[in-house]
């Protein structure tokens, strides 16, 4: 196969600063954020939302918390115009809430923008034009800069004749393709912008710094707004904003470091929607800063929710991989993973709900965003033998003793494999309950009796009905316990070929109607092979007694 020349690509250039202090800073407090998805993210859809599916995602957003949100372009069709103006005549929009509306630097589009707007509340006038040298040299047919950064200034002025109709307006101006333009140009465009508009410290313009096309690592980016925000000589009347996409994906790292770098304000959309790989996902971005300690100010505590609404009206599904809202995110099925999780959980049991969050590979309490522990551990043929226990655990509360989790573990493994899937919950409930619990074959106890004898009572007398191999018969015994009188009246039958090892026993649930089970483990003579049993009854001691019988009956029938 004949490859493409790698020569037709070059490195994109380093910026000029070399004290740069943004490595050393640390974000501390959430940004201004700004949600895009009913513009940016609307308009990168096959199927755009119509007004009902754009009001239904206007409502989310609302409740999440964004006090920004861009609406559309309405300039741009009749349905963006209908939209907005519904928005305003209807009284949608709360009254700490900003609207947002994008439109280019053409007068007539201005015209019917703040024809749109009237009516709307502090709303805000997004102002862009291209500016990068390949968009001056391709899209505007080698324009000069003073033809770019005329094309701005007069859309401002026009801004500023027409802002009597919207009094309480704020202006923001964007250099798209700020990520490839010459930050020098970027800087000499924005403030001729902000020349114009006047702004002060009490109402600054928003000077969003788009990477609109991502061309270079994050780091790169980071300078830039770094360089920017020095450079700018009224800095203190301008708030800066990030709209970062994924070309390289490396969106999220870009906003972060840019914030780092100085800015106050993000742009993006719920997963990520966007034009080719996307937008800035919010939700990761927000979810870094609640997983550092820092209260991001959006509501994500019911993320599945939120994820249903954005699907059904995007049509756009959520990876299963995708951080934090994707299916399996929380999700473990390699085994020396469940193991981990499983004792970070355990060792959480009863903890305060302020305790330090310190479980191996989950970075965030998976309940926070509203998941349940029951999708963390998954199994198949990968899985370990923690992540068996770990499921029986939480979903059935069977709490298997440490000793017993290799042979359960290594059992659902087979099966696993041998599937070639994934085993629901109830599946390995089920396959543990026919392989391990309450097991009656070859052995099988058709009643059971036991009554105290001897001087003070300390002596147990049992006497079983049982099954063996087809053939019945009247077991007798003596013990301490009705589990010890069992075993020796297997002895007396001549059928005792193994040692007691182990016996626990535990509640399942709370309350007086609860089971209980038990577990038992017996060495077989003839090979030393251990075999574990389970027993689950109303009744401890009847729970105990089936424990013994299943192991028992799995040394009969099983090798090694």
């Amino acid at each position: 196969m004949q490859r493409a020349p790698i020569t037709k690509y070059h490195a994109f250039p380093a910026i000029p600063l070399k004290d740069r202090q943004w490595p050393d800073k640390t974000i501390t407090a959430a940004p201004v954020w700004c949600s895009v998805d009913l513009r940016d993210g609307n308009q990168a859809l096959a199927i755009p939302m119509n007004v009902r599916e754009k009001l239904e995602m206007f409502q989310l957003l609302v409740r999440l918390g964004f006090k920004e949100i861009e609406i559309g372009f309405p300039s741009a069709s009749d349905t963006e115009f209908a939209f907005c103006r519904e928005l305003i005549e209807h009284k949608l929009i709360p009254d700490d809430v900003s609207v947002q509306v994008l439109v280019q630097c053409r007068e007539h589009l201005l015209l019917r923008t703040f024809e749109a707007l009237k009516g709307a509340r502090r709303p805000i006038l997004h102002l862009y034009n291209s500016t990068s040298p390949l968009q001056r040299r391709v899209t505007f047919g080698n324009a000069s800069k003073a033809d770019i950064k005329k094309i701005a200034t007069d859309a401002t002025r026009i801004v500023k004749a027409l802002a009597h109709q919207l009094p309480d307006m704020r202006l923001q101006y964007s250099p798209e393709s700020f990520s490839d333009t010459e930050v020098e140009f970027s800087l000499e465009i924005c403030e001729a912008v902000m020349e114009i508009w006047q702004p002060s410290q009490s109402d600054p313009v928003i000077l969003n710094l788009p990477e609109t096309v991502q061309w270079t690592t994050p780091n790169v980016y980071a300078d830039q707004i770094e360089w920017f925000c020095r450079h700018l000589s009224e800095r203190d009347k301008a708030i800066i904003s990030l709209h970062t996409h994924n070309d390289r994906g490396t969106g999220v790292a870009a906003t972060e470091l840019g914030l780092m770098a100085g800015a106050q304000r993000v742009e993006g959309t719920l997963f990520g929607n966007g034009e080719r790989t996307g937008n800035l996902d919010i939700v990761t971005v927000a979810l870094n800063l609640y997983a550092h300690g820092i209260d991001p100010g959006l509501a994500f505590d019911d993320l599945a929710a939120i994820r249903q609404t954005y699907e059904r009206c995007t049509r756009m599904p959520v990876p299963a991989r995708h951080p934090y809202g994707g299916d399996l995110v929380f999700t473990a099925f390699s085994g020396s993973h469940q193991d981990a999780i499983k004792k970070g959980m355990d060792l959480r049991e009863g903890a305060p709900a302020d305790t330090p969050w310190a479980v191996p590979y989950l970075t965030i309490d998976p309940r926070d965003i509203g998941c349940t522990y029951e999708a963390i551990i998954r199994i198949n043929s990968q899985s370990g033998k923690g992540g068996v226990a770990y499921v029986l655990d939480r979903e059935f509360g069977l709490d298997l003793p440490k000793a017993m989790h290799p042979q359960v573990g290594d059992t659902m493994n087979t099966i696993a494999d041998a599937a070639q899937r994934e085993l629901s919950p109830k599946e390995i409930y089920q396959h543990f309950r026919e392989r391990f619990a309450n097991l009656g074959s070859p052995l099988k106890v058709e009643s059971f009796e036991h009554r105290a004898v001897g001087d003070g009572g300390h002596t147990l007398e049992v006497v079983a009905d049982v099954v063996c191999d087809g053939e019945a018969h009247t077991l007798t015994g003596l013990g301490n316990g009705p589990l010890n009188a069992f075993v020796n009246a297997l002895e007396t039958q001549g059928w005792k070929n193994f040692t007691l090892k182990d016996y626990r026993s535990h509640a399942i649930g709370t309350g007086s109607a609860t089971d209980s089970a038990a577990y038992v483990a017996i060495e077989r003579e003839a090979d030393k092979s251990l075999f574990w049993g389970c027993g689950i009854d109303s009744n401890i001691e009847t729970a105990g007694l089936y424990a013994l019988i299943s192991a028992f009956n799995r040394a009969r029938t099983e090798k090694h």
